[in-house]
């Protein structure tokens, strides 16, 4: 795709973007049951969503990236303060997001080279 016709499919989306910033900003949610195993599964919701604000580079205050992750447990259960908090203590130890979020790895950007 050539340059022109990248800006000219972006053209609607920015200008959207600048007049509704809100517009760009999307809410994904991902919901989990325990299964009979010891381990969660997590379905994330089906959302797509092409040319997010900040990525279009509509304004410098745009931010690239999420704004806020949350979790939430909605819980029937009769533990007490102490196992809830231990749940939650756990979790945070153990959440491959949180844990590369605090702990940020090593990044790097390069070329490939291939013959053409």
């Amino acid at each position: 795709m050539r340059a022109e016709e990248l800006r000219s499919l972006q053209a609607p989306l920015k200008e959207r973007y600048r007049e509704d910033p809100g517009a760009a900003e999307v809410t994904l949610t991902a919901s989990g049951n325990l299964d009979e195993g010891i381990s969660c599964s997590v379905r994330t919701g089906a959302a797509v969503v092409a040319d997010f604000r900040g990525t279009l580079g509509v304004g410098k205050d745009a931010p690239v990236g999420f704004k806020s992750i949350r979790l939430r447990f909605d819980l029937t259960t009769d533990a007490t303060p102490e196992q809830l908090d231990t749940l939650i203590r756990l979790t945070e130890r153990y959440c491959v997001v949180l844990q590369t979020l605090t702990a940020a790895p090593e990044l790097t950007t390069s070329f490939g080279s291939s013959a053409t």
